[in-house]
């Protein structure tokens, strides 16, 4: 499953000809230098890419249309070195369709007190093209990305980081494609949605195909294939019996390894990137989908449940924004189940009936064959685990009817106080912010669902400028929410993004 792509950004520095070739000369080899050392850093997850120094009308169009039909640049970084004419910008910003940084920052950290003159002051004048630059870009009305120091600094280039991360999830939203197995459950409000509105706003095809036409993929594994991958399970994972047979017990695996090759293989000839299914909606499937659905997220496919084609895109579009993260922590749906309201231990159980993905699992994972009142089929395997603790988010992609809105929940996950042996299901545990209380009351007012797109690896702010990027409403619920901040915020939303 392809996660990751080739992508790089393109690092185009600003000036013009006012001040004579000697200055230019200046202004492309600092502007080299920082690429160079940006690069060297260790700390950006793509390349970057020196681009020579724009001083035209001609130039910059002739570079922004070229970064747009260049497949691999997933972001322009620009930068005023010496004072740009903001007016020189304008036609190849009207024409420029992909993600773009501000960087304002300057070539010298320090202003060099005894030797300072107005050679220097021409030539390093950032302070000033930067705010021209900013000024037409802001009158354009055009989102970007503002990182603010010096290049050589560390919380800078993290900023950079973080941002290519985004930019690449702006861009690979218009490679979500989402296979509905069947269609929703019934009479239920939150996995609904306007999917031609969401294909106009984020790219993301979604598609419906009738449950037994996968299932005819699923029955077309051989045996041998089959056992091959049951071979792996008992490798990797601890085979809990609970007092079943050993032989049945691989039987109720083996139907969750059939599953797995048979939608991976009809995902992979279709061209599909995230997964829903419906246990009210089986046809021919043996078993609703457990293990299948949680192996399949852990190899970068989303995932919705009960149709909930908004969380699949958004777990998808999660996982490929962490791909190649450093000692990431993972990404999965989740659900809300049910509050601790204990004073002092709240908190809100998160689970599934079988789907959570096992990127997010910390310690031992489990298979377990139980009994499932849902679904009207054998009882399936699945996987189960506690996760992680650690500071993550959650979020809710939800259509209000006219425009959608991205709710974004900073959570703090922990471990919960006492095993639960007989809860057959993969588990989180977290609170969230501020509190439980405020947290809840929050959400509800926001509209948020029941179905979460969560990760430890991203941010509220990435997924904010995400939202931004494709013209949404994101409302944050963290640290510093307070009830009568916030209902004036989502009142201020209807305005501005009716």
């Amino acid at each position: 499953m392809l996660l990751q792509r080739n992508y790089k950004f393109w690092f185009c520095t600003g000036s013009q000809d006012l001040y004579g070739d000697e200055c230019l000369r200046h202004v492309a080899q600092h502007s080299r230098e920082i690429v160079d050392a940006l690069n060297r850093s260790g700390m950006l997850p793509y390349e970057v890419v020196w681009k020579p120094t724009l001083i035209t009308n001609e130039l910059i169009r002739k570079t922004f249309n070229e970064a747009n039909a260049d497949e691999e640049c997933a972001g322009v970084i620009t930068w005023m070195h010496t004072f740009s004419p903001a007016k020189s910008w304008i036609l190849g910003l009207q024409e420029y369709r992909k993600p773009l940084m501000h960087l304002h920052t300057q070539y010298n950290e320090e202003i060099p007190y005894d030797s300072i003159d107005m050679d220097f002051m021409n030539e390093n004048q950032a302070a000033h093209g930067d705010r021209e630059y900013g000024h037409i870009v802001s009158r354009m009305r055009i989102e970007r990305k503002v990182v603010v120091g010096h290049w050589s600094d560390p919380v800078v280039v993290g900023k950079i980081a973080s941002w290519m991360r985004t930019a690449v999830g702006i861009m690979e939203s218009s490679h979500i494609r989402v296979m509905r197995v069947a269609d929703n459950m019934r009479n239920v409000a939150v996995t609904e949605g306007d999917k031609v509105e969401a294909q106009i706003k984020f790219g993301w095809e979604v598609d419906a195909y009738p449950v037994n036409e996968i299932a005819e993929s699923v029955g077309a594994v051989s045996v041998s294939d089959v056992n091959a991958l049951v071979d792996e399970y008992y490798d990797k994972y601890d085979i809990l019996l609970e007092g079943r047979d050993p032989a049945e017990f691989r039987k109720h695996v083996a139907v969750q390894a059939q599953i797995e090759i048979g939608f991976e293989r009809f995902l992979q000839e279709k061209n599909y990137q995230a997964i829903v299914t419906h246990f009210g909606d089986l046809g021919a499937l043996k078993q609703l989908p457990g293990l299948a659905i949680q192996r399949l997220e852990e190899k970068g496919y989303g995932f919705g449940a009960e149709g909930d084609w908004k969380v699949a895109a958004m777990v998808r579009l999660m996982k490929v924004m962490t791909a190649g993260m450093k000692d990431a922590k993972g990404t999965s749906m989740l659900e809300d189940y049910t509050y601790n309201l204990v004073k002092g231990k709240e908190g809100i159980l998160q689970a599934h009936m079988l789907e959570i993905c096992p990127s997010i699992a910390d310690g031992p994972i489990s298979i377990k064959c139980q009994p499932l009142s849902m679904g009207d089929r054998e009882d399936p395997a699945r996987l189960v685990f506690t996760s992680k603790e650690g500071k993550g988010i959650a979020t809710s992609l939800i259509d209000l009817g006219n425009r959608f809105r991205l709710i974004i929940n900073d959570v703090e996950c922990k471990k919960v106080e006492k095993p639960m042996p007989k809860l057959p299901v993969a588990t989180n545990y977290w609170t969230p912010m501020p509190d439980m209380y405020t947290g809840a009351e929050a959400w509800i007012l926001a509209g948020g669902a029941h179905h979460t797109a969560f990760t430890y690896d991203l941010t509220a702010e990435q997924m904010g400028d995400w939202a931004a990027a494709m013209g949404i409403e994101a409302v944050y619920i963290d640290k510093d929410t307070k009830i009568r901040d916030f209902k004036r915020d989502l009142m201020l939303g209807e305005i501005f993004y009716r």
